[in-house]
């Protein structure tokens, strides 16, 4: 009896398993990086820097904040070295594995003060770099993921689902942090309360684990195999062949860093910070800190509002960011990606003018600020996943794109909270400076797209250098 030559179908991915799992790895990811933005403003200062003063306090806070941000290019290095040439799936379990425990850990460190003085501080430092490192791997490969696996003309559409991890880890972290602020009393969340997001977050990563390991490799990644075209260097070869791509998606994706960390991080230290000069001398009082006059000069006014009111400001606001994420994917088919980004991006430009209209005037003004900001968030950050890929070849794609991802983020995301807080202290409480620099930002974006051809018709499957 003849041997049969019917050969067996090469094994794909499921639909539903590529948008969960390039959707439930970022939100993981999301997850762990927004509880410790949200910690940077209501915990860290206090617990790691108890003897600055309170506006030192918070730029200390944030500056270990950008830590990560000075990490993420070299985990993009790292990461998309063995993504390309290892595979995209045993990178994203890694990726995700060294964000889980390094946040996990977070949850267990000791308040600086007796012998942890200094080494808590430090220790905080090293966690945060890892985290910055994990995330540096994390979004090309989620992204390739959602895109290598999509159907003709739907890069997009597959591209904004590990998108929406970035507002639905948003939206779990903070609600966490509003209910724990509400149960528990000031010194319950401080002493242990501020820890249960950072533990909890063990409980995604295995989910998300779960998910990844049934994955098998994309075609694209695939044809690179069987054509023999593994790059033997993907950072050496992405730098020196394709490094206009490199420049030109780092400021593609300039203003959404930019726009994206004023809208959370800043506008939470704004919201929440006194609104009067007496009511900055009882909050400093309450902690037992000298509100002098030196504090007097330096003091800027913010909106007044309790920390749990405005978070929930914040997640009101971050709904819409996700609404509009999803929103931007058919749109960035029907009108191409540049076309529609040009659009969005000059969107934020007005947006930035506006600032000051929405941030200065109280509750009311500053609730549509946020769901205008956010909107526009969504709408220029669900493309991200399907540009930024296609502006490099398979065998160099998990390189390229993640660091230009990353780059922007330490130009973009890393210096925005630091520098939105000392404009705003340099206008002593007027935020039209903030408003500035993120006009300044969107412009810098458009160049950069003026300058970028459309990709939408990319062979992004065959396209192999």
């Amino acid at each position: 009896m003849p041997k049969s030559t019917i050969t067996a179908a090469p094994k794909a991915n499921t639909r539903g398993r590529v948008l969960f799992a390039s959707m439930i790895g970022t939100t993981v990811e999301f997850f762990d990086f927004y509880a410790y933005a949200t910690a940077s403003v209501l915990v860290f200062p206090t617990l790691f820097f108890p003897n600055a003063s309170n506006v030192n306090a918070i730029l200390s806070s944030f500056a270990i904040f950008g830590v990560a941000f000075i990490a993420r290019p070299l985990g993009s290095v790292l990461f998309g070295h063995y993504g390309d040439k290892l595979g995209r799936k045993g990178t994203l379990v890694g990726s995700l594995m060294l964000m889980g425990i390094s946040t996990f850990l977070i949850g267990f460190l000791p308040a600086a003060a007796g012998s942890f003085v200094v080494l808590a501080p430090l220790m905080l430092v090293l966690l945060r770099f890892a985290q910055g490192l994990a995330l540096g791997g994390e979004w090309s490969g989620a992204a390739l993921l959602a895109t290598e696996n999509a159907p003709a003309n739907k890069r997009a559409i597959y591209g904004t689902f590990p998108q929406l991890g970035a507002p639905i880890g948003f939206i779990v972290a903070n609600l966490l942090f509003v209910v724990l602020q509400t149960t528990l009393t000031e010194d319950q969340f401080m002493d242990w309360g501020w820890r249960l997001p950072f533990l909890l977050s063990a409980v995604l990563v295995v989910v998300g684990l779960y998910v990844r390991l049934k994955l098998v490799e994309s075609n694209s990644f695939q044809k690179v195999l069987d054509q023999k075209k593994v790059a033997k260097s993907p950072f050496k070869d992405t730098m020196k062949y394709h490094w206009r791509p490199v420049l030109a998606g780092t400021f593609i994706m300039l203003a959404t860093y930019v726009l994206f960390y004023l809208m959370t991080s800043f506008t939470l230290t704004y919201g929440t910070a006194p609104a009067t000069v007496e009511a900055a001398r009882a909050a400093a009082e309450a902690k037992g800190k000298v509100f002098d006059a030196a504090a007097e000069a330096a003091f800027a006014p913010g909106l007044g509002l309790a920390r749990p009111e405005f978070l929930t400001m914040l997640i009101i606001g971050v709904v819409f960011f996700g609404i509009f994420t999803v929103v931007s994917g058919p749109l960035a088919e029907k009108f191409g990606r540049r076309k529609f980004l040009i659009g969005v991006t000059l969107g934020i430009l007005v947006f930035g003018a506006a600032w000051t209209l929405m941030f200065g005037p109280g509750k009311g003004a500053a609730m549509a600020g946020l769901i205008i900001g956010f909107t526009l968030m969504g709408l220029t950050f669900g493309p991200m996943a399907a540009i930024l890929p296609e502006l490099f070849p398979a065998n160099v794609r998990y390189t390229g794109s993640a660091i230009a991802y990353n780059m922007s983020s330490v130009i973009g995301a890393a210096p925005a909270s630091f520098v939105a807080i000392a404009l705003w202290q340099f206008g002593k409480g007027d935020t039209v400076w903030v408003g500035v620099y993120l006009a300044i930002a969107a412009v810098l974006t458009l160049i950069a797209l003026f300058l970028t051809a459309e990709t939408k018709d990319t062979d992004y499957e065959n396209n192999v250098a």
